[in-house]
């Protein structure tokens, strides 16, 4: 993919979170920005509902002291400002839409179990590259 295709932004996330990424970046074989692409086409899909500004709010309330640079293909950051939308609706700031989107959505993903996101990375790639098992929990930092 040429530079052209990707659209470089950073997000906010906990330590944790942040740990979190780079471990199933690791278990995947890929880098942080793979593995944040695919969780954001996983979950993307369930936030357009109206139950699902409640959450990206709850989401950007928690503390979030850790920067995170992705390079995005230029398909999948061409949907954040859509769900950027929703952030600003749900009371999230209005400055850096597609940024907090993108936050919002990676946190929600991260959220989930370590193995089931292990799995659908996994399966997602019919295990090229990825190993099958969890990845070691993220030390707090």
């Amino acid at each position: 993919m040429d530079c052209d295709d990707e659209v470089m932004l950073t997000v906010r996330v906990s330590a944790a979170e942040r740990a979190l990424l780079r471990a199933l970046a690791r278990g995947h074989g890929g880098d942080v920005s793979e593995v944040a692409v695919d969780g954001l086409l996983d979950v993307i899909p369930a936030l357009y509902g109206d139950a699902a500004a409640l959450r990206l709010r709850r989401v950007l309330a928690r503390p979030a002291p850790c920067a995170v640079t992705l390079w995005l293909p230029g398909p999948v950051a061409d949907l954040l400002p859509l769900l950027g939308a929703r952030v600003s609706g749900a009371g999230g700031p209005a400055a850096g839409r597609a940024s907090a989107a993108l936050s919002a959505a990676l946190r929600l993903w991260l959220a989930g179990d370590p193995a089931a996101l292990a799995a659908a990375l996994a399966r997602l790639h019919h295990g090229r590259g990825a190993r099958r098992a969890a990845p070691a929990e993220p030390a707090a930092a």
